[in-house]
Parts: structure tokens; sequence; C-alpha cells
């Protein structure tokens, strides 16, 4: 698994928690607005992606299932801490791999959440039982439930590139499902082939027209084009002086908005992290409760750098 040590081409940072490699205040994040918490469901995955963030693959459980029961324990501690938690997120690994899949989504929803899914859309999400449960939480809640659909490309060869031979042909069979049966849809896509966001967008919306997926490519909340988390790319570290040069606020954050919940291999309970983005670095593990997780979170990571602070990326909706 991926850990916090620094490529070749960041050696000498990211080393100190406080202090960047040129003696300066390393900037750092607080809980201001929590509005997402996220759930990590597994990291087994149908497929096994090329370049995969979390290192999902159809063997890879380093985290396992999280079950129904501990995302309520979190819930529970939402409303006693007082977090205005807007939308409970679930990504994987395939979230749809959880055999408590529709458990967990139910759950949330019936505290009043709205949900967000990511997912491939292919045969996990395919299998009668989880059609049928998902059919049974759009019948119950409605337009709550948004599911993010990972369509790396628009064009067939470049997604299949990075998914497998044949994945867009099933991402599109899943996505006609949802369509035809009236759940509210997102997609994420990918800019590691270039092409300004302009071009992207108009793609994707060609894309989204031809099928009649109601879809908007311009709105960043609906069509989501992440940055490549390239490690062996320089970056620079972020200090507390770089929000006035860069213009730029820590509310801004993802760290500011949002935490995410893994089960390890092996532990007795989950634990809280920092970020979405960094289920492997053993620093960005906050505690086993959400009092733990109301600490500040220093920016000591490339990707802190390159995804969050100068790609302006988010996770949610």
């Amino acid at each position: 698994m991926k850990d916090n040590a620094p490529h070749s081409a960041n050696i000498g940072k990211f080393q100190d928690r406080f202090v960047t490699a040129d003696g300066q205040t390393r900037a750092s994040v607080s809980l201001t607005r929590p509005e997402t918490l996220w759930f990590n469901t597994g990291t087994l995955c149908n497929i096994e992606c090329a370049n995969c963030y979390i290192e999902s693959s159809p063997t890879n459980d380093a985290l396992v299932y999280i079950s129904a029961d501990e995302v309520r324990a979190f819930l529970d501690q939402i409303e006693d801490r007082g977090w205005p938690i807007r939308e409970i997120g679930f990504t994987g690994g395939e979230p749809f791999m959880n055999p408590e899949m529709i458990a967990l989504t139910r759950a949330a929803l019936e505290r009043g959440f709205e949900v967000l899914i990511l997912t491939n859309a292919m045969r996990p999400m395919m299998r009668r039982q989880m059609r049928e449960g998902l059919l049974a939480l759009r019948r119950d809640h409605g337009d709550r439930l948004t599911l993010r659909v990972s369509v790396d490309h628009f064009r067939p060869e470049l997604h299949d590139a990075e998914r497998g031979a044949g994945s867009f042909a099933k991402t599109l069979e899943g996505m006609k499902w949802l369509r035809d049966n009236g759940f509210r849809m997102a997609v994420a896509g990918r800019t590691v082939w270039g092409g300004t966001d302009a071009e992207s967008r108009a793609g994707y919306a060609a894309f989204f027209a031809e099928h009649g997926f109601a879809i908007d490519a311009q709105d960043p909340g609906q069509t989501v084009l992440f940055p490549e988390m390239d490690e062996t790319v320089e970056v620079p570290e972020i200090t507390t002086a770089c929000w006035g040069i860069l213009g730029k606020s820590p509310t801004d954050v993802m760290c500011a908005s949002s935490r995410m919940v893994v089960k390890r291999r092996g532990a007795t309970a989950p634990v809280v992290l920092a970020c979405t983005l960094l289920p492997y670095s053993p620093e960005f593990e906050m505690g086993a409760t959400l009092r733990e997780a109301e600490a500040d979170v220093q920016l000591n990571h490339p990707h802190c750098a390159k995804f969050c602070v100068l790609g302006g990326a988010s996770c949610s909706v």
C-alpha cells in the first residue's frame, strides 16, 4: 500500500507536519463547515484500473467492508456532535461489492441526509438484489439519492484504456438502467488525456445528449473532472502565506468540510481520516470518533497541494 513517503521529485519536502522544507510554517485547515461524511465501503472492486489512487482491485481488501451498524454508529455521532452534515458519501473500491450496500444507503437516507454513491455502474450494481434494493430506495426517498458514475472519458477507447476492454459498454448499460428508472446521476471524469476544460465538457455534453442522460456537463458538481494525482511530479509545499498569494481560503479545501470513515483489515473498529485521497497515510488518521476528527489538518502531502489547493478539486457535489 502507498504511504506518506515523498517521491524523488519531492525529496526533502513533506517531512515535518508543521514546517516546510525551507523553514516556513506549513498551512493547516480547520473543520469549519462539516458538510459531507464519507464512508469507504471497502477497497475490493470488480476491476483494476491503470491509475487508481486507492489501488482498488478484485484482491485488495486493505480496507474491509464496513457494516450498516458501524455506519449507524457514526450517524449517531453526527447528531451528538451537532455537525451540520448535509450529505453522506459512499466510495470504494466499488461500493456495490459490499453486500450491505443497500442497508448502508437506507440508514443514511432514513436520517434525512442526501446520499452520494460513487460507482462504476457495472456488474456489482446490476445484480438483481442491488437493482431491487436501489428501486426501493428510489421509491422511498426520491431525489435525495445520487449515483456518480465513473466515466473516465467520453470516448470509449480512452475510458477502456484506463479500466479495461469492454468497460465503457458495461458502464453505459448501467447508466441506461439508472436513466430508465429515474435515478439522479452525475459523472466523474479525468483530465489525464489533456484538452481544455471546455473541450472536455463539450465532449461529455455530446455523450449525455446522445444517450438522454439528464446530466449538466457544464456544472462541475454534476460533471466532475479530476486532475490526475501523479506523485512523480514536483509540487510546492503550501505555507500559511500561500493563502494570500494564491487568493484562496483554507475554508475552500476539502478537509474544511469533510472526513472519511474506513475500516482497516484486522481492525476491530473503523477510524476517521482527514481526507478521502489519503487512505494509506498514517498521519492523516485522526482517531476512532468524530470528536477526535475535529482537529486541524496539516497539509503535509503532495496531494494537498496539487489536487486540493492548486487543483481546487472536491469529491462532493
